[in-house]
């Protein structure tokens, strides 16, 4: 027999197409010829199979060898298919009997030595295989407890070419995927180490019940960056759809570590400032790789210092926070990638970043520092709040910890289960994904004279429209968080000034009942100025 075949699947994004590796061995000078729009990577496998065939104790057959890659007008990239490739040429070549590997996907990069390597995105490929009707896969032994999340398929791993041949042989068995569970992961930074600041931390958990965006500013050490970081804990654990999309971009992106199941947690993205264009939003040379907004996909992506990050890549955020997905059109191609990630921005007031009595920037100056996050771009944020100083008072207080991020959560995932079951209909799982239109027409249209100070602010120019839905949307929120089944007047209000920026440091304390849960007094402390009074907005 001189022609054989095998299934592999190629990537497009975090889409998989089953793919068929032909391999044909006939008369003529020998040679090795790989068709089928393959990369660079992929060109390079004849050379890496020929020395692992040899090296596993096989002959190379020395004839004129076509491997094939249907579909061929599909673009075909990586070094997952070298096991395939091995085996369709040992079984046209005759070394191996074709039968044992019929309907079976085979996914692995070889070594020199004959070793199977691991390879990324075996999850999203095992899943388009699944989906195509197959139900055995072989993938390498790293890969194998990531392939056993995808239902409905039986996985096989293999950590060397010589014993996929003598299974084929009939000589040997493959591995079962390893069964020891994951080690535990470490558990996050708690909201409790954070010193006053309770606007802060009320509009952090207004943030994670919606899904909304936020923007924090203030002078350096006022608490931004750990707000930030402790928004996922905040988040409830994944659910089953979104831990696969969240696994599947780690796969692709090749940060999920060895022998990992499903990502249960909201992932964390905080690039640095310099970051480029392509390393946050995706790109690079062939088909463009998720950057750090897609694996930030169903958790946080925080942008520390956001005025000192480049303008162009700032404003490469707009359609994305709007689509929640990132479109990449390369010359080989257009990548979709996912991106419904929580965006988080922290600024500092000024370039000098000194406190307000030290402070030697003109009022130009500042206007120009933070005229560098565009209007179109904090539009789109639903959220906006000032920070002040901490004060000696806030650090050294003996009295209770704050609420930790187990007592605030339990009120998110309260308040998420409720969006979710008001929203069920559509499909949304919390309020910031709920279109605009849907929030102004009957049953949850809001009567006008709660709406009143909205429409005002509409007629004014105080908010566009993109921002008049977004209120309404955290007007839910803050009523899901009270346990109330509609919005009032006064969470429209509120909803408002945190849209705005107005919000007053007493907000969320002082100008609007709280359930005693919440934890905040009758002023909170970031209120409270130098000499006592309360600081003027």
């Amino acid at each position: 027999m001189s022609y054989a075949r095998m299934l592999c699947v190629g990537l497009i994004g975090v889409t998989g197409r089953l793919v068929e590796v032909e391999a044909d061995l006939s008369v003529g000078l020998p040679a090795v010829v790989l068709t089928g729009l393959p990369d660079t990577a992929l060109h390079e496998a004849r050379d890496r199979v020929r020395a692992a065939v040899v090296n596993s104790g096989c002959d190379w057959p020395n004839r004129r060898i076509t491997v094939n890659l249907l579909p061929a007008a599909l673009p075909k990239h990586g070094s997952g298919f070298d096991l395939a490739i091995a085996a369709a040429l040992l079984a046209g070549a005759g070394e191996l009997p074709a039968g044992p590997l019929e309907g079976v996907l085979v996914l692995g990069e070889l070594g020199l030595d004959g070793t199977v390597r691991p390879v990324r995105g075996v999850l999203p490929m095992v899943a388009a295989a699944a989906q195509a009707g197959v139900t055995r896969v072989v993938v390498p032994l790293a890969n194998a407890r990531e392939a056993t999340v995808v239902p409905g398929v039986t996985v096989r791993a293999v950590d060397s070419l010589r014993r996929l041949v003598d299974f084929v042989r009939g000589a040997d068995r493959l591995l079962d995927p390893p069964v020891e569970s994951s080690p535990p992961v470490p558990a996050g930074p708690d909201l409790a180490d954070v010193a006053g600041q309770r606007l802060g931390r009320y509009a952090l958990e207004i943030a994670a019940a919606g899904g909304h965006h936020l923007v924090l500013f203030g002078p350096p050490g006022a608490g931004k960056t750990m707000l930030a970081e402790r928004l996922p804990s905040l988040l409830p654990a994944l659910s089953d759809e979104a831990a696969l999309e969240v696994t599947a971009l780690q796969s692709i992106a090749g940060v999920l570590p060895p022998d990992s199941g499903l990502v249960r947690r909201p992932p964390y993205q905080a690039p640095h400032h310099s970051s480029s264009l392509a390393s946050l939003i995706g790109g690079g040379g062939g088909l463009a790789r998720p950057g750090a907004l897609s694996l930030a996909h169903r958790g946080v992506l925080f942008l520390d210092e956001a005025p000192e990050i480049s303008r162009a890549t700032l404003q490469a955020l707009r359609e994305p926070l709007e689509s929640g997905r990132v479109v990449l059109a390369r010359a080989r191609g257009t990548t979709e990638y996912p991106a419904r990630a929580q965006l988080v921005l922290a600024a500092n007031p000024c370039p000098c970043a000194t406190t307000d009595r030290c402070c030697t920037c003109s009022p130009l100056v500042r206007r120009r520092y933070l005229a560098r996050l565009s209007g179109p771009l904090l539009d789109r944020i639903d959220i906006k709040i000032d920070l002040l100083p901490m004060r000696a008072a806030q650090l050294m207080t003996t009295q209770a910890p704050a609420e930790s991020s187990v007592a605030v959560a339990a009120r998110v995932l309260r308040a998420r289960e409720a969006a979710a079951e008001r929203w069920a209909v559509g499909g949304w799982r919390v309020n910031a994904e709920v279109p605009g239109p849907q929030l102004r027409r009957a049953p949850w249209l809001l009567p006008a004279r709660d709406t009143a100070a909205l429409r005002n602010a509409l007629d004014r120019g105080t908010v566009s429209a993109r921002g008049f839905d977004r209120v309404l949307r955290l007007a839910w929120t803050i009523a899901d968080l009270d346990g109330r089944d509609r919005p009032g007047e006064e969470d429209v209000a509120e909803a408002l000034q945190l849209r705005t920026g107005e919000a007053g440091p007493a907000a969320a304390a002082a100008d609007r009942p709280q359930p005693a849960s919440h934890g905040f007094g009758p002023v909170a402390d970031s209120a409270i100025g130098p000499a006592g009074s309360a600081v003027p907005r």
